[in-house]
């Protein structure tokens, strides 16, 4: 499975990852979760939205930092690729829903990769 992140989610990271020191651990289990079931499992995952090239996923990110769930994260599973890029990372104490128009942008193919 590889992992790639959008420019604004590296910064986004980078941002409450200085907060919550645990976050760059958090992350890496994360990625453990999603190699064996890239649609997560349970009420924790849910999908978004389904195209052809690829499945909108908003999941739960425990944080040890937080001692909790309150970390959300979106990210697209592309299957054939066997691919899944970060999209957005946010606190849910400071944005209740996650970036339509970021979503929509992703899925238009103009917002920045990084591998």
């Amino acid at each position: 499975m590889n992992f790639n992140e959008a420019a604004v989610f590296s910064k986004e990271f980078k941002r409450l990852a200085k907060k919550y020191r645990s976050l760059p651990d958090d992350l890496a289990e994360f990625k453990k979760v999603l190699i064996v079931a890239p649609l997560g499992t349970g009420k924790h995952f849910n999908v978004i939205t389904k195209s052809e090239k690829c499945i909108i996923v908003k999941a739960r990110l425990f944080c040890r930092y937080l001692r909790g769930s309150s970390l959300r994260i979106i990210y697209a599973y592309k299957e054939e690729q066997s691919t899944i890029e970060f999209i957005q990372l946010y606190f849910k104490g400071e944005s209740l829903d996650e970036d339509h128009d970021r979503i929509n942008e992703y899925l238009k193919g103009s917002l920045h990769i990084l591998a």
